[in-house]
């Protein structure tokens, strides 16, 4: 098989692909009457992770889909990401994956099948990982190369974490760096170094497999998964839909190496712009760096979490076995004029 550049047949990349935060409410909105049903413990209205429904056993399916173009040119390496980054609603809820369906949109007059396979079957390398089958799937042509998955799963019903139970006096963690909307975007742009990638790609492709742990902590009040709305959208989501506001210590956010060369490099996703744009009104004023850093669409990227200070030391303890060394961001206190500052 030729070398392929998967990223040269989309206009977007990853979940820098998504709809702006504006844009999206404007589609949301309906005069259409919605069933209610009283099993449906989280739906549309508070922009979570996955949808919740409860089974009657003190337990709840959970449901989502996510998929999206290629962020990287190899064509495996596009599938793992794709797959992870689905996989990690379900972790944001505190779930635990059951399977997974795939999602294949392929552009057969440009690319061969052969090189849909590969994507496929990195998705089906992420699944085995994650211990699920990859049970099926559905798959169009389209104009431009679109993999991901919609994920079933299930939680104890007294574990489901959502983002819209945050509380004041609590601690703000963030379990991956930032930085990938803008690596990505220099490489798309051929403007980055070969080995500056790999690192972004590393944080990708690992599995949000913490968030089935940390559910089991009833300090952790809230979570949600940092994907292509940025740290202060999905931040954002949490403090409007919990009525508090939350102050974020920038020197203490973490970066993946080079994200500060290649923003000096002008290496900006269009989706992070589009973030700025959309819920900028609701952030107190800071710098450009910051604005751009902290609005960058991540994919695949870091549980953000909400955690009572009584609990803090459980949930580094918690995460430390896990691998991952952990200090606080931020902090959350009553709502006042802006959703979050900068401090």
């Amino acid at each position: 098989m030729a070398t392929i550049k998967l990223t040269e047949y989309s206009h977007g990349a990853g979940c820098g692909c998504k709809i702006a935060p504006a844009t999206l409410d404007k589609i949301l909105e309906t005069s259409q009457e919605a069933i209610k049903d009283s099993k449906l413990l989280v739906g549309n209205s508070s922009k979570d992770d996955a949808a919740a429904y409860d089974l009657g056993n003190g337990t709840c399916v959970l449901s989502t889909t996510d998929f999206f173009m290629p962020i990287v040119d190899d064509p495996f390496t596009f599938g793992k990401i794709a797959a992870t980054n689905a996989l990690s609603d379900i972790y944001a809820m505190g779930g635990k994956p059951i399977m997974a369906i795939a999602i294949l949109g392929w552009p057969l007059d440009k690319l061969d099948p052969e090189v849909a396979r590969t994507v496929v079957d990195g998705g089906r390398k992420v699944c085995f990982d994650a211990g699920i089958p990859l049970a099926g799937g559905h798959s169009i042509d389209s104009p431009e190369p679109i993999f991901g998955l919609a994920v079933t799963g299930i939680v104890d019903n007294s574990m489901l974490k959502q983002n819209n139970k945050g509380e004041i006096d609590c601690e703000i963690y963030l379990t991956k760096p930032l930085g990938i909307g803008i690596l990505t975007t220099a490489q798309k742009r051929k403007k980055i170094e070969s080995n500056h990638i790999d690192v972004a790609i590393d944080t990708m492709c690992t599995l949000n497999k913490i968030g089935s742990e940390i559910s089991k902590l009833e300090g952790v009040v809230a979570v949600t998964d940092v994907t292509g709305f940025g740290l202060m959208g999905h931040l954002g989501e949490i403090c409007d839909g919990s009525n508090i506001s939350a102050t974020i210590e920038y020197d203490k956010v973490p970066f993946l190496p080079n994200t500060h060369k290649y923003y000096e490099l002008g290496c900006i996703p269009g989706g992070t712009r589009n973030n700025y744009k959309s819920y900028g009104h609701t952030l107190a004023p800071m710098t450009k760096e910051q604005e751009i850093l902290l609005c960058d669409a991540q994919t695949s990227g870091g549980l953000l979490c909400i955690v009572k200070k009584s609990a803090t030391k459980h949930f580094k303890q918690l995460t430390k076995e896990n691998g991952l060394e952990l200090e606080s961001i931020g902090y959350t206190h009553p709502q006042s004029d802006k959703l979050i500052y900068i401090k």
